[in-house]
């Protein structure tokens, strides 16, 4: 009896091996969707349950349909919360976006001093968002290095409430926000500015086009969709910001609880032993609900500008 064909023989092997590895690659991936179940797609999920429950730190609670969002749009502190997030993304999305384009434009190149001071403006971004707040509450405390020094001078008679007026503390946070993202936006753009092309600055050049004018006609149209891409970035960070807000409140929200952003809000309601865990989650699901809004109005936008 002849035996099957040697060519047979090999693709059947072939394909057991074949058969018996499929899971190599799941091996690979495993690590990776181990984490992503564990802290992210569970916690999402189990808040996303919370949100219609009367949870808390103690109880599982009862399913209340849309109870919690009713009494979210009756709770002052939301609403406060939610004004005071949004005028920071007002606020700092625009310095976010320009200033570290700035900071880029000037230190872009080569040279031992460009090079000193990319790290400096760097420096920021790798410190401990609550050592940061720690150093800017004592230079805008009342007796601290920015009131003093505006006294000494004579530009104030008496110092500035930095850090006890309500809005005077919202926008020193944003200036704190701004300050520590400065160069971690910079050295994005630096990596957009290394691909124009550098034939633009010569034409520009030859044109007899200045400095301010060669930015705004050849550097900017050049990195338009890296702008596009740090407004995103920015705007989500802004609108969930947390530690700059915290540390120079001390933890209490301001006075009154008047400076409370959104994720101050969940932390309060969601920790300690009165935690409302449905109510945050309720809390928790509207700021997502609110900022997948804003991220797909910007991927819109840009959208349009680039099909313009």
């Amino acid at each position: 009896m002849a035996g099957a064909p040697k060519g047979s023989r090999n693709t059947r092997k072939s394909s057991l091996r074949t058969h018996q590895r499929w899971y190599v690659p799941w091996l690979f991936l495993a690590f990776g969707l181990t984490i992503t179940i564990t802290f992210i797609l569970f916690p999402f999920f189990n808040t996303l349950g919370l949100a219609f429950t009367d949870a808390t730190l103690l109880r599982d609670g009862q399913f209340t349909g849309l109870e919690n969002f009713r009494r979210m749009f009756d709770d002052p502190r939301f609403t406060t919360a939610l004004l005071n997030s949004t005028l920071y993304v007002i606020c700092v999305v625009p310095f976010m976006v320009v200033l570290p384009l700035i900071l880029a434009a000037l230190v872009a190149g080569k040279g031992r001093l460009l090079g000193f001071f990319r790290t400096s403006y760097y420096l920021p971004v790798v410190m401990s968002v609550v050592i940061i707040g720690l150093i800017w509450t004592n230079l805008l405390d009342s007796r601290g290095l920015v009131n003093s020094l505006l006294q000494w001078i004579g530009a104030i008679d008496s110092p500035i409430p930095f850090l006890t007026d309500r809005w005077l503390l919202l926008f020193s946070a944003m200036m704190v926000t701004v300050w520590s993202g400065l160069g971690y936006y910079m050295v994005i753009y630096l990596a957009a500015l290394a691909n124009i092309d550098q034939s633009l600055y010569d034409a520009a050049s030859v044109d007899g086009a200045g400095t301010v004018r060669t930015f705004l006609s050849v550097t900017m149209p050049g990195v338009r969709s890296t702008m596009m891409l740090i407004a995103m970035f920015s705007s989500i960070a802004a609108f969930r910001v947390f530690g700059e807000v915290y540390v120079l409140t001390g933890g209490t929200g301001g006075v009154g609880g008047r400076n409370v952003t959104m994720t101050m809000l969940i932390q309060s309601e969601g920790t300690g032993l009165q935690a409302e865990t449905g109510y945050a989650g309720a809390i928790s699901l509207a700021m997502f609900v609110i900022m997948g809004a804003l991220l797909l109005a910007q991927l819109w936008y840009q959208r349009r500008e680039e099909d313009a």
